[in-house]
């Protein structure tokens, strides 16, 4: 029965038992020190027996009266009569939740104090309490564990000391509750004053001297010049230098860093490890003569380096090179670290990680950055989790955060992950250096992603000739009053009596000393260009001018009898589909060389034996499991209970690996992470597959700054291969056509490979032809659509067991009669067009295919012309508009003259700023009117 004499009962835990323990221990000592009510209900709990009675029962198990007082660990019942109590409770709890997830509102992250502040629902008022209650005893979880007491006055003084000082801790919005505790633990029972040990804080203060002189020595040797300096934001080298000393503790082999041009310079001298004579080199700018039409600007160059850490282990750390689209080396970066981690066969993700440095207008505006978060957790994409680094200005270009989001916070958007946001202000080194070991632990815990937010400002404009207080002057006048980073650290060390100022001018002299002396290397011994060669993975591999046509890469055909054979194999007990299990009767009569080869089949087979050859392969894309056009079917699906069975796993275990990727519904980030792997795994087949080849659009900023350029701009080899769906089909105009035409104008000095194979056993082998010689380009293959299940589109099995990939096809005809003229075309139009030649008996006119469209020199295309006379004409016949495919191309290249021997023209839509109709029937009448003109012009 309840104090006030109703009969309402409480269900209590350990954390309201605690509490009531915690008023008996004041009753015992003190009856006064708790409300009258409780006394009431205290005395009743022996009977009116007295304390003495009361104090005997306290230290028995259990009360045997009305309450029974269990061990915290396990629930117990108990009526409560003091409702007052039990209201202040419940309001306590409250403003405990409110300072968890809203505490970070309040946290001082502003370096300048000017950033607007909303209201925050942190006035204990606002949860129901008084003053008169802040000297009331409460029960508290705050600090993790069981729920101990504390004076109300005491837990806001610590509530603030935590969560309004200058770290913003936001995780209350991650559903895993064992994940918010474990943060709540380490931030709430660690004292937010407690300074680091001396050794960390000589550390700190030597990384931001060197950062801070770095940044001076360059705008003042070189005035005037580009470095998009660091200055106002500094903090970030000490970060990534306790970063990476944290990394190397947790055995960590490899850290790959991305970042925009923002104090690239800084990190790229200060924490990779270029000699800052190298950099000095690159603004003096002596070799223009190398450089001509080549190379990049200083501050997109990457380098790497092997970091020696405290603890004496060592980590290689290489920077990410990266033009100016700021956040879309993100997903390039991520490939990289689980390509690494796969070649080392790291299956547990612990020995790489990938560190992002971003802006924060960039983390807010692009969305790059939402495609590269949503792969962080997927078991294809995921590399243990990213550091995510935002390095704050709180600016643009020249505009202000009010005007460049939606959001609260510039890192809004990655709450789209359970993970936590560390916001923190980069004035405080020491809370920054709190926020690392906080965020590097998280990782290592749980293997995910983590952000740290540090605010900082520029304190130059965009660039060092730009002038900020144009569009923003009352920021630059609060940036020019306030001193360097370094200097504030350093004086807050001297009040402690850390640090001597001896010690201080002694670290800063040494640091001008060296660069110095670095600086009159760079002027006075210009050496010859770097000519950089293949290290580590990349050593057998070139790039360049192409060398040759490489290895024949025919595979014996007993061999690929028996792996077609074992791609049928399902598991015992496995229901397939009826309609495959068509499918794999005929591929096994394939096998038996009864049926040729088709092209699903083809590409089956080149994978395989590229695995058994110990090449690793991995192809990605939307539906690429099954395949867009339910061609491939890779991974089979029970229709009984739908577990899963993949056809490779039918090859055993003597082989390398053969992933096939769902990917996620994204262009960019997807053909990004691809071509990043590839970068650190040159001896594997690495391909991404558009869903259709219009799509690739989408990723035109992989392809046009990374993909077709790197090599040009960075010395940086890659053998990604692009499967592009590619025809005219009457399926509209986003469903037609790969844009060859963007292709072919990008193509120079052999910079890429762009194909379209059109049998399997050209698939086949331009395949197996990527990863066996070792020249190294990215390679861009029209793959099919209709012509998948065309049946004139198969190969004999023999075709696949000899010879190579042949940039030019023959017509097929053998002794052709006199011959009027050539068409020259490719893909399915070629099929189109041997039909129309049967239909209409146009046995005069002889049909070549273009397999390959670059690189493609004079001589191939010469030899493939031979059997016919000097003025034969020639015309290029095409379904793409006349101002897309591949006419413009071969205009551009040999005018209105084939090799200066054959007449050229061209059949093709009519030019038009669309690629394709969307009508069906105005589809039709195109291709026959295409296929019309392209005879009536030989006759």
């Amino acid at each position: 029965m309840s104090a006030n004499g109703d009969d309402s009962q409480m269900e209590l835990d350990s954390y309201n038992s605690e509490y009531v323990e915690a008023l008996l221990e004041d009753y015992l000592q003190d009856a006064s020190r708790v409300s009258p009510l409780w006394q009431q209900y205290f005395r009743k709990l022996t009977g009116g027996n007295g304390h003495g009675e009361l104090a005997l029962a306290r230290k028995r198990p259990s009360f045997q009266a009305d309450t029974v007082f269990n061990p915290p660990s396990r629930r117990t019942s108990i009526r409560v009569l003091d409702e007052s109590s039990r209201l202040l409770q419940h309001h306590v709890d409250q403003l405990v939740v409110g300072y968890r997830v809203h505490g970070h509102r309040a946290a001082k992250l502003d370096p300048l104090g000017l950033a607007p502040r909303d209201s925050v629902p942190l006035d204990p008022a606002h949860y129901g309490l008084v003053p008169e209650d802040l000297d009331r005893q409460i029960m508290t979880t705050f600090g993790g564990g069981i729920s101990k007491p504390m004076l109300l006055r005491d837990l806001i003084q610590r509530l603030d000391a935590t969560y309004r000082g200058h770290i913003g801790f936001e995780y209350m919005h991650i559903p895993d509750r064992k994940m918010r505790e474990w943060i709540q633990q380490r931030i709430e029972t660690t004292d937010p004053d407690r300074s680091p040990s001396r050794e960390v804080q000589l550390r700190i203060l030597t990384r931001l001297t060197a950062a801070t002189i770095f940044e001076e020595f360059v705008r003042k040797k070189y005035l005037g010049a580009h470095t998009f300096s660091l200055e106002g934001a500094e903090t970030l080298i000490p970060l990534l230098d306790l970063s990476l000393e944290s990394a190397a503790e947790d055995g960590l082999a490899e850290v790959v860093i991305a970042m925009a041009h923002r104090g690239r310079l800084n990190v790229l001298a200060n924490i990779i490890g270029k000699r800052p004579v190298d950099i000095f080199r690159e603004f003096e700018d002596p070799y223009s003569d190398w450089y001509l039409g080549r190379g990049d600007v200083k501050y997109h160059l990457g380098a790497s380096g092997d970091w020696q850490a405290a603890n004496g282990s060592k980590l290689h750390v290489s920077l990410c090179f990266n033009p100016s689209h700021l956040e879309y080396v993100n997903p390039v970066a991520m490939g990289r670290v689980r390509a690494k981690q796969d070649r080392i066969g790291d299956r547990e993700l612990r020995r790489g990680m990938c560190l992002l440095v971003h802006g924060d207008a960039a983390f807010a505006g692009e969305g790059v950055v939402q495609e590269s978060l949503n792969l962080s957790f997927l078991k294809s994409y995921s590399s243990g989790g990213t550091l995510h680094v935002i390095l704050n200005n709180q600016l643009g270009f020249t505009t202000l955060p009010e005007d460049s989001r939606s959001s609260t916070y510039c890192t809004d958007v990655a709450k789209m992950l359970p993970v936590p946001i560390f916001h923190v202000n980069g004035e405080y080194p020491q809370s920054v250096a709190r926020v690392v070991d906080l965020a590097m632990e998280f990782r290592t815990m749980f293997q995910r992603d983590v952000v740290i937010d540090m605010y900082s400002y520029r304190r130059l404009g965009h660039n060092e000739a730009d002038e900020p207080s144009f569009t923003q002057p009352l920021i630059y006048q609060a940036i020019e009053k306030r001193p360097t980073i370094r200097d504030s650290y350093l004086k807050h060390l001297l009040l402690l009596g850390k640090v001597t100022e001896e010690e201080a001018n002694q670290i800063a002299e040494e640091q001008r000393a060296d660069l110095e002396k670095q600086f009159s290397e760079a002027k006075n011994s210009p050496p010859v260009p770097d000519q950089v060669t293949a290290a580590g993975a990349w050593q057998p591999y070139v790039g360049g001018r192409e060398p040759d046509d490489g290895p024949e890469t025919g595979v014996p055909i007993e061999q690929l009898q028996s792996l077609l054979e074992k791609l049928t194999l399902t598991p015992q007990g496995f229901h397939l589909h009826k309609k495959l299990e068509r499918m794999m009767e005929r591929r096994q009569k394939m096998a038996r060389l009864e049926e040729p080869v088709d092209w699903a089949a083809a590409e089956a087979l080149a994978l395989a034996t590229l695995a058994v050859d110990g090449h690793p392969v991995r192809l990605s894309g939307q539906d690429s499991e099954r395949g867009t056009f339910s061609q491939r079917h890779a991974v089979l699906h029970d229709v009984v209970d739908g577990h899963q069975s993949n056809i490779f796993d039918n090859l055993g275990s003597r082989r390398a690996t053969i992933d096939i990727v769902n990917s996620p519904l994204c262009e960019t980030g997807t053909l990004g992470f691809e071509y990043g792997y590839s970068l650190d795994y040159p001896e594997a087949l690495v391909a991404w597959e558009a869903q259709y080849g219009d799509f690739v659009n989408a990723a035109r900023v992989i392809i046009d700054q990374f993909i077709t350029s790197a090599e040009d701009k960075w010395r940086r080899l890659s053998g990604v291969v692009m499967l592009l769906p590619h025809a005219f089909e009457g399926k509209g105009p986003e469903h037609s056509s790969a844009r060859l035409e963007r292709f072919l104008f990008e193509a120079a000095e052999d910079n890429i490979q762009i194909v379209n194979p059109s049998t399997p056993a050209q698939y086949f082998h331009v395949l197996r032809r990527q990863v066996k010689r070792n020249w190294r380009k990215p390679l861009v293959v029209l793959t099919p659509k209709s012509l998948l299940r065309h049946p004139h589109v198969t190969s004999p099995m023999a075709d696949l067991a000899s010879g190579r990939f042949r940039r030019i096809l023959p017509d097929t005809r053998q002794d052709p009669p006199d011959i009027s003229g050539v068409l020259l075309s490719s893909g399915k139009m070629y099929y189109d067009l041997v039909e129309a030649r049967e239909k209409q008996k146009r046995y005069d006119v002889a049909i070549l295919r273009v397999e390959q469209f670059y690189p493609l020199r004079d001589e191939v295309l010469a030899n493939a012309l031979r059997p016919y006379s000097t003025q034969t004409p020639v015309i290029w016949v095409q379904e793409e508009p006349e101002n897309m495919g591949a006419w413009a191309y071969w205009k551009h290249r040999y005018c209105h003259r084939f090799l200066d021997r054959y007449p050229l023209s061209f059949v093709a839509r009519t030019p038009s700023a669309s690629p394709a109709t969307g009508s069906g029937a105005a589809h039709n009448r195109e291709h026959d009117e295409l296929i019309t003109r392209a005879f009536r012009l030989l006759l």
